[in-house]
């Protein structure tokens, strides 16, 4: 019989969620970035392994709300929580031990789905480094960046997934559309160039998407809050948005597996971040 089942990936903002969502499913499908709280919405991922089928969500970092848009990624990270079989409760390996996930999510009792410790980040741990005691044989130890003990987690989670049939094509490896992923692209290449605050202020929307046509045509606008940043995110002459722009058609590229023509413009959406309509425009609350 075979196993299937959502793993939900959970913990702190920069616990490494994201970067172990990539490597579990061999392809860069969620943002990636030093800076924490990078993760708005949940990033679905698909691993088909033998009998085995995985549905990695990677959702946002449990933080403490500031602002409506937390407020929205809090909860996008309480219900896939919710909503999963399985809970990989991530925690990097130098901060160890971690504190219980009730106390961290603010859970007024236990999850109703099983919950694996995963200690992240081994590779920053250096092995002579003396833990006051061995992280227990119920967790997993990892590192995405070098794949040590990613084949072990998989057998931890499988052990936990029901059985059941599969959900998903066994070739697939996500499950939301590309015109998601080209705004999440747009977005992560703006964490990357923009400096200090100014990328949280950023939120990117696609205008028109259309695929039939050889290069794949997209369009997108780039908001921030303020006029101030949107001549920072245009920047002298256009070089920091057509800089934006090629980081993100690159990544798209590699996705969609064809040439792409995207086509980017900053406007000021005031206070997006604090307003409800807004947050439900952009897609962030329902």
């Amino acid at each position: 019989m075979t196993r299937c089942g959502v793993v939900a990936l959970a913990g702190k903002p920069n616990v490494g969620k994201s970067t172990l969502l990539n490597a579990l499913v061999g392809e860069h499908l969620a943002i990636v970035s030093p800076k924490p709280q990078s993760t708005r919405l949940p990033v679905v991922g698909l691993l088909t392994r033998a009998d085995t089928q995985f549905i990695f969500t990677d959702s946002p970092g449990l933080l403490e709300p500031e602002y409506q848009l937390h407020e929205a990624m809090r909860a996008a990270a309480l219900r896939a929580i919710a909503d999963a079989e399985v809970i990989a409760y991530l925690h990097p390996l130098a901060e160890y031990p971690a504190p219980p996930l009730e106390s961290v999510a603010r859970l007024e009792k236990p999850p109703r789905a099983p919950v694996v410790t995963v200690y992240t980040k081994a590779d920053l741990v250096p092995t002579s480094t003396n833990l006051h005691q061995p992280p227990p044989t119920s967790t997993a130890v990892v590192s995405a960046l070098t794949g040590a003990g990613l084949d072990a987690l998989l057998d931890a989670l499988r052990a936990q997934l029901p059985e059941s049939p599969f959900h998903y094509d066994p070739d697939a490896m996500a499950t939301q559309p590309m015109r998601f992923f080209a705004a999440e692209f747009v977005r992560e290449a703006a964490f990357e160039l923009l400096h200090e605050e100014l990328p949280y202020s950023v939120a990117v929307e696609i205008d028109e998407f259309r695929e039939g046509q050889a290069p794949v045509y997209i369009r997108a606008v780039v908001y921030v809050e303020r006029a101030s940043q949107k001549g920072i995110v245009i920047g002298e002459a256009g070089r920091t948005i057509k800089a934006i722009g090629q980081a993100a058609r690159g990544k798209i590229e590699g996705l969609l597996g064809a040439r792409v023509f995207l086509e980017l413009h900053a406007k000021v959406l005031p206070k997006w971040r604090r307003q409800r309509s807004a947050l439900k425009r952009l897609g962030y609350t329902g």
